[in-house]
């Protein structure tokens, strides 16, 4: 019987489940606190502080299918996808682990026994490659395992030797190979012909075992770890008897979804590949977060959106269709990943958007493309040809590359990037908080944090900086940073800013501003009023009344937080967040602004929840106890093992270090102040709480008063009586737009008898006073109908600008063009103008020189008529 890709998924885990390996669940597609990734790339990604040794847990072994996207940065395969058969944007890497546990041989013996005995492979079909300096790994496979020599293959590249970086944990690799068969071209590995397909690469076994040095030097490694990697894609084109991954049954059954959405019976048409391909990264990066946006991950997802459409209507689609697809993935991939089927509306939702938004340039940017094509001399897309196409229609440089290449073109990659770098605008946001130490001071010292209970507290002055250095005290008047063995200050963290109080000391006080961590120290920032010495003892007291406002806006923000979710949906990830006394400002991501009605009862949900004066528990977890209890880890947060759990009632579960207050009515009330998009895909909420709140309403209502005193109604009564006044307001601008129109017709009328002959054609050119730019067309044409035949040239001057507009009767315009005469007029005036044959207008700024412009007409007609 052929095993589906979802079986031969599960019989890999439940084979290194039984050898003794913790199952552990694909990590997110954005890499957790590691700004050396874009995407999420390989099944060692999750495990990386594991292996540096900077992490542990509670398993040595471990196996796991990891999604992965390879789309952008140094891992790009993006413009191969559809035209090879075994590149994809999006695919499973299935792997087994060990962590100083098991080494090279029962790394060699479990892959071989999984791919023989388990999947039944025949052995013939397989060889392997390792280092050429790799000894030990290839008698493993010649005399234990029973490989022949020839079938084992010596690679000296850095293809079979692998490391984390230029420093750190590497190793060399070992390769298996399976052998599609002579009727498929393609030598083995190390040969001029091994780019062909008959010869593919399925398991990459990885032995960490050296430690590499910033001088070049390998250091045996003192426990050596294995780390594996098994295209899911492949293994299962292998077992069903295919040559390409888009044979398989998951992608078949997309291919064939596809060509009904888009509405073509041609299965083998390359962008159907496409687009199943693309479903499965855009739908995993929406489910994991990530919205479309202009750069970055956001903007990865939208060239891959873009791409998909592309080829959508290439096939024909008459409508929108990308969208549709998210139901026949979770029907595929739905069991293994069960967030895919939580998130399909919101998924489904973004790539709507998102599609309905490109579709509106598409044709049009289509058609600028394949005219330049059609017009092209010699073979290369010039570089500001693909920026426009880019920032005109929001066509990415691969995209046109894409559409290029299918007609044998490139395009000018430097001439885009040249485009791009010279209307690039990168905004940046600091954030300063009072005193900075030298960032280079670093300290030992561990500071215990008492604030959790306690406003204030004894402690010892462990260090003092001044001068951006370390010394021995700071004196009256003097700013510094002051290290405490313990303090009830909390120190800035996880958006609450830092406590503000007092430290006082036998000969004076420090007044403090700020609280940041200086390491596993709390750095105190302020200025002293007396004399500080490092040694003294410390009363602390932290501004009480201070740390009450925050803890009311700390705790807001979860319950913000829960009710976003429960409003918007499950998608809502916090993304940043500012905790301040006078108000909090919550980042998430959402893919669109929220409605007044959204807005509302996000409010009043979180109102129900103060009111409900829920007690706050808080609780020391194991961070995989917390996670299975439901807690809401923050964004991109990199947590200990030990994390602190704070629960508000069933509303809100959440991992936080901050302060917060006993009971939510502590809160008092909530009040949404602010609500904005601060880049693609993410949104931001500002509001307030407590006594501030109350003022924020009161104002507000004493506004109300004053409004309605003003417009004569009582404040129920303010909207009709706006709308009343709005009504009358629009009637007498008609009112007076036609008086106007009927003054200047009149004033048009008193004008004719200045009309001049030229030629036998009347000539009427005048400047007019205090008449507006949006009258002179109908005046115009009052004078054009009033004259029977002629040309008619008007200018307005005003204090900086000028306006100017020509008539032309039809019977003129052979020999007369209105556009050519506003031109020449405009180009006197600092200006430029057009319009049609009988009717153009300008603009200028140089309203001096309009009665010479004028008085030059005469002379440019008597060439004309």
């Amino acid at each position: 019987m052929t095993l589906s890709t979802a079986q031969i998924r599960q019989k890999f885990i439940d084979y290194f489940k039984r050898h003794g390996h913790q199952p552990v669940a694909s990590s997110s597609l954005v890499p957790s606190d590691d700004p050396t990734l874009l995407f999420t790339n390989a099944g060692m990604n999750q495990f990386k502080d594991v292996f540096l040794g900077s992490e542990k847990r509670s398993y040595t072994r471990a196996t796991s299918s990891q999604r992965c996207v390879r789309a952008g940065g140094k891992h790009n395969d993006l413009e191969n996808v559809g035209y090879t058969a075994r590149h994809h944007t999006f695919f499973e890497m299935m792997g087994n682990f060990s962590f100083g546990d098991y080494f090279k041989q029962q790394a060699i013996e479990f892959a071989w026994n999984f791919l023989t005995q388990e999947l039944g492979l025949a052995k013939e079909k397989l060889l392997v490659t390792v280092f050429s300096d790799d000894d030990e790994a290839f008698d493993i496979w010649e005399n234990h395992i029973g490989v022949p020599k020839e079938k084992i293959i010596r690679i000296s590249t850095s293809d079979n030797f692998w490391s984390m970086g230029d420093t750190g944990p590497c190793g060399p690799c070992s390769e298996i190979f399976y052998d599609h068969g002579e009727h498929i071209w393609g030598g083995p590995p190390g040969t001029p012909e091994e780019d062909g397909d008959r010869f593919i690469e399925i398991w990459n076994l990885v032995f960490m075992q050296y430690n590499k040095q910033s001088d070049g030097t390998m250091a045996p490694l003192p426990k050596p770890s294995i780390d594996t990697g098994m295209g899911l894609e492949r293994i299962s084109a292998i077992l069903q008897d295919v040559h390409s991954n888009y044979e398989i049954d998951l992608f078949q059954n997309l291919i064939k979804a596809s060509a009904e959405v888009v509405g073509t019976t041609d299965l083998q048409d390359k962008s159907l590949r496409v687009i199943a391909d693309h479903i499965r990264s855009c739908s995993f990066l929406i489910c994991d977060g990530v919205m479309p946006g202009n750069e970055g991950r956001g903007y990865v997802l939208r060239r891959i959106i873009r791409r998909a459409v592309r080829h959508g209507y290439k096939l024909g689609a008459k409508d929108i269709f990308f969208y549709k697809l998210v139901k026949a993935l979770t029907s595929e991939m739905g069991e293994a990943y069960p967030e895919l089927a939580d998130q399909r509306p919101v998924i489904e939702k973004v790539l709507k958007v998102e599609e309905e938004q490109f579709s509106k340039t598409l044709s049009r940017g289509m058609a600028m493309l394949n005219d330049v094509l059609r017009d092209l001399e010699g073979d290369v897309v010039p570089g500001e040809v693909v920026f426009k196409l880019y920032d005109t229609y929001g066509f990415p440089a691969d995209l046109t590359a894409d559409v290029a290449r299918e007609q044998d073109y490139t395009i000018d990659e430097a001439g885009f990037e040249a485009s791009m770098q010279q209307q690039r605008q990168r905004a940046q946001q600091a954030s300063n908080f009072g005193v900075n130490y030298n960032s280079q001071l670093t300290t030992d010292h561990t500071t215990e944090f008492t604030g959790y209970t306690d406003e204030q507290g004894e402690g010892q002055v462990l260090e003092v900086i001044c001068n951006d250095e370390f010394c021995e005290a700071l004196s009256d008047g003097q700013e510094g940073v002051i290290l405490l063995d313990n303090t009830p200050f909390y120190a800035e963290a996880g958006g609450q800013i830092g406590d503000k109080g007092v430290l006082e000391v036998a000969n004076g006080e420090f007044v403090v501003t700020d609280t940041k961590k200086m390491g596993n120290a709390f750095a105190h920032y302020g200025t002293a009023r007396g004399t500080v010495h490092k040694g003294d003892k410390v009363s602390a007291s932290i501004d009480a009344s201070n740390r009450a406002a925050i803890k009311k806006n700390h705790s807001a923000t979860h319950l913000l937080h829960a009710a976003l979710r429960e409003v918007l949906g499950e998608h809502v990830t916090q993304k940043g967040s500012l905790v301040e006394a006078e108000r909090m400002r919550f980042d998430f991501s959402h893919f669109e602004a929220l409605t007044s009605e959204q807005l509302a009862l996000i409010e009043q949900r979180v109102n129900e929840e103060i009111r409900a004066n829920h007690t706050l528990t808080t609780e020391l977890m194991e961070l995989d106890e917390a996670k299975a209890s439901g807690a809401m880890a923050l964004f991109g947060e990199k947590y200990e093992e030990k994390v602190r759990v704070v629960k508000m009632g069933p509303f809100s579960i959440e991992l936080c270090g901050g302060t917060h207050v006993q009971q939510t009515g502590e809160i008092g009330l909530f009040k949404i102040v602010g609500e904005s998009g601060i880049a693609s895909g993410v949104r931001r909420l500002e509001a307030i709480t407590g006594e501030t709140a109350i003022a924020h309403v009161q104002h507000q209502q004493q506004l109300l008063t004053e409004v309605s005193g003003l417009l004569k109604s009582d404040i129920s009564g303010i909207t009709s009586r706006i709308g009343q006044l709005q009504t009358q307001q629009k009637e007498l601008e008609k009112a007076l737009a036609a008086a106007k129109q009927k003054l200047a017709s009149q004033q048009g009328a008193d004008m004719l008898g200045q009309a001049v002959d030229i030629n036998g054609t009347k000539v009427l050119v005048s400047k007019l006073d205090g008449v507006e730019a949006k009258a002179l067309r109908g005046m115009v044409d009052d004078l054009k109908n009033r004259m029977g035949e002629g040309v008619v040239v008007l200018g307005v001057a005003g204090e900086s600008k000028v306006n100017l507009i020509v008539g032309v009767t039809k019977g003129l315009t052979a020999n007369v063009k209105a556009g050519e005469l506003v031109n020449f007029l405009a180009g006197q005036v600092g200006g430029k103008g057009g319009g049609r044959p009988d009717m153009a207008q300008a603009g200028g700024d140089q309203p001096d020189n309009l009665g010479a412009a004028l008085d030059s007409v005469n002379a440019w007609l008597s060439d004309k008529l």
